[in-house]
C-alpha cells in the first residue's frame, strides 16, 4: 500500500475517554468535505453508529482539546460541541462516504491505526524478553521500523537539514529531515511530542 498514507492522519488522532479518536472537523478535513457533511452522514444513518462508535465532547473536554491541540483552536469560537469518532466509528463512516479521496483516506486511517496497535504490542512485549536476546532484537528492529513509518508519514521534507533523536521506551531512533526555518523545527518537535504522548498512552493500556 505504498503512497497511500495521508500525511496528517496520525496528527489528527487524540486520546479521549481512554480511546484514540478523531474529531468530526478533522475527519472532514481528511476526507476533503465540510464538517456538516460528516455529521449529516451520521444523522442519516443512526443505526450504523451505536454507542461506542461516536460520542459528543462535553464542555470540559472541548476546553481541554482546544488548549492542548493548536490545530483545534477554531473550536473555541464554535457554539457546537465536536463529535469524536472512535476507530469503529471511522470504519463505519467509510462504508458511507464514496469516491477516490474517500478510499485513500480510509486506507490511510486503517494503516495508521494498525501501525499504532502493532507498536503498542511491541512496547508491551519488550520488558518480557531477555536482554540481548534474538526476540528482543527483533522487537526493537520492528519497533524502529514502525516509528519510522509513522513519523515519515507526518513529517514533510524541505530545505535545511536538521537531525533529532527520539527516545521512546527502549527505542532509540534517529531521523534526519529537511526544514526551512526555526519555526518549522519547533513544529517538528511539537509533532514528535504529540507522537510520543500518543504512543506512551498506548503502552499504558
Amino acid at each position: 500500500m505504498e503512497n497511500v498514507l495521508i500525511p496528517d492522519v496520525e496528527g489528527k488522532i487524540i486520546n479521549l475517554r481512554g480511546q484514540q479518536v478523531i474529531l468530526d472537523c478533522d475527519v472532514a478535513e481528511l476526507y476533503g468535505v465540510q464538517t456538516k457533511e460528516i455529521n449529516q452522514a451520521v444523522k442519516n444513518n443512526p443505526r450504523k453508529f451505536p454507542e461506542g462508535y461516536i460520542f459528543e465532547l462535553d464542555d470540559q473536554e472541548k476546553i481541554e482539546v482546544v488548549k492542548i491541540f493548536d490545530h483545534l483552536q477554531n473550536l473555541r469560537f464554535s457554539p457546537q460541541h465536536p463529535k469524536a469518532f472512535t476507530e469503529r466509528g471511522l470504519y463505519m463512516l467509510a462504508t458511507i462516504l464514496k469516491g477516490e479521496r474517500a478510499e485513500q483516506t480510509t486506507l490511510a486511517i486503517v494503516e495508521t491505526y494498525a501501525k499504532l496497535k502493532e507498536l503498542s504490542r511491541v512496547i508491551a512485549e519488550l520488558p518480557q524478553q531477555e536482554e540481548e536476546s534474538i526476540v528482543q532484537k527483533q522487537l526493537l528492529h520492528r519497533g524502529g521500523q514502525l516509528i519510522e513509518d509513522i513519523i515519515n508519514g507526518v513529517l514533510p521534507k524541505q530545505s535545511t537539514e536538521t537531525s533529532f533523536e527520539l527516545n521512546l521506551a527502549m527505542f532509540k531512533f534517529r531521523h534526519s529531515i529537511r526544514r526551512e526555518s526555526e519555526e518549522q523545527i519547533k513544529q517538528l518537535k511539537d509533532e514528535v511530542a504529540h507522537l510520543r504522548a500518543l504512543l506512551e498512552g498506548n503502552g499504558e493500556k
